[in-house]
């Protein structure tokens, strides 16, 4: 008798949510109509400057159709390369790995010009299979860090500095501020983040596993938290660290490179590998 009147409120219970839910809108004249109508919903969002990334199935194909992977396999790693920008309408399921993979074969003469390409889907394929299989990976670490410090010397949560962008190094704020207000990342970019925070600021790869996850409009568990710990070296055998060598080697004109503003990554990867891993045995 307890257990059916339990049942009767609850149900009565989800009626009432049901009555009082307030449908959403779903029909806009434009895009500045839509960004007013979100905007009003929420009351976290600090302007109504919206991500640039469109977010339609028919932006989805227009992407698709305009992807180069011949010159993807060639330019990918440089920040101005042809990058395909895919990785949204992927991760909400706008297009799959299968309709990339056969629009890409399409596009070049043998599957060899484009074995770089198809790998990156391979990966991505390979994170989701690996979250389906051991999902504790996703949040745990799969292996100990490998730098010479236990998980314990490691801070559980993210700086405030990180979090806006206002580190004082000039090309990771940069790369900051693209994640802020647009929603993306470079590949590249995202690694030369996640190392900075993880290896110079001794940040739990956990927490800017979450920031990213909170901001990039692409961002999955699997894909994103993986590849910080990557980064981080519980996934991997080293962790992976930068100089301002590389940054200058792949960015374009718009990151400031300079050295005074970027002290701390100017030094060669020996001496930063001394200094960031003092602990570590070979």
């Amino acid at each position: 008798m307890t257990s059916d009147n339990n049942s009767g409120q609850s149900i009565n219970r989800v009626k009432y949510k049901t009555q009082n839910m307030k449908i959403l809108e779903n029909q806009f004249e434009n895009r500045l109509e839509l960004v007013s109508y979100v905007s009003s919903l929420v009351n976290w969002l600090d302007d109504a400057n919206p991500s640039p990334v469109i977010g339609n199935k028919q932006a989805a194909k227009d992407k698709l159709n305009a992807i180069e992977p011949k010159q993807y396999v060639r330019t990918r790693n440089f920040l101005d390369g042809k990058v395909t920008y895919l990785s949204p309408y992927i991760r909400h399921g706008m297009l799959t790995l299968n309709q990339v993979r056969n629009h890409a074969l399409n596009k070049c003469e043998s599957p060899e010009q484009i074995e770089k390409f198809i790998q990156e889907l391979a990966w991505r394929d390979y994170w989701q299979r690996i979250y389906q299989s051991r999902p504790d990976y996703i949040w745990h670490d799969v292996e100990p860090y490998k730098t010479g410090y236990n998980a314990t010397d490691y801070a559980d949560d993210l700086p405030d500095d990180i979090a806006r962008g206002e580190t004082g190094v000039a090309c990771i704020d940069q790369f900051i501020h693209t994640l802020l207000d647009t929603g993306y990342m470079h590949n590249h970019t995202r690694m030369y983040v996640a190392a900075y925070t993880v290896h110079w600021r001794r940040i739990k790869w956990q927490a800017g596993a979450r920031w990213f996850l909170h901001h990039l409009l692409d961002a999955d568990p699997a894909s994103n938290n993986l590849s910080w710990q990557w980064v981080a070296s519980t996934f991997s055998n080293k962790p992976y660290i930068f100089n301002l060598e590389n940054v200058r080697k792949y960015a374009h004109d718009e990151i400031n490179t300079g050295a005074a503003d970027n002290q701390v990554l100017d030094a060669s990867y020996e001496t930063l590998t001394a200094q960031l891993f003092p602990n570590k045995t070979q």
